[in-house]
């Protein structure tokens, strides 16, 4: 079992800047996480994904630039910077773990993963 508690959530303004944190308690080893984010009246989308060493990350096309995923494996906790915020950004994030140890590379499927925290807001404001 994985238990995900993010924060960092909060109203900024377009253009500025956000840090979202994922802690992560019980089962991490070798799993890879992601953040995912759902849209009022919208589907649940994928966002960014990590595998446990770091060395593979992968993004959505329209963050792309713009956020960076990582992760301190000591602290078991999940980042997502996000930089020149647009309104297009606002929406519920979501920090979402895999049960299969060491993947090599990182689904894109909500499907996939196991484990989800209860999500944090983010509103931009334009």
């Amino acid at each position: 079992q994985v238990h995900l508690v993010e924060s960092g959530g909060g109203l900024v303004q377009a253009g500025g800047s956000l840090r979202l944190s994922c802690a992560a308690s019980g089962r991490t080893f070798g799993i890879v996480m992601a953040w995912f984010r759902q849209a009022p009246g919208k589907e649940r989308d994928f966002v960014a994904g990590v595998t446990y060493s770091g060395g593979s990350t992968t993004y959505a096309d329209s963050v792309k630039g713009r956020f960076t995923i990582s992760r301190d494996n000591a602290k078991s906790t999940l980042y997502l910077q996000m930089n020149s915020l647009i309104p297009d950004d606002t929406a519920v994030y979501y920090c979402a773990a895999d049960r299969i140890a060491f993947r090599r590379d990182v689904p894109r499927s909500g499907a996939t993963y196991d484990y989800w925290g209860q999500g944090t807001q983010v509103t931009v404001s334009s």
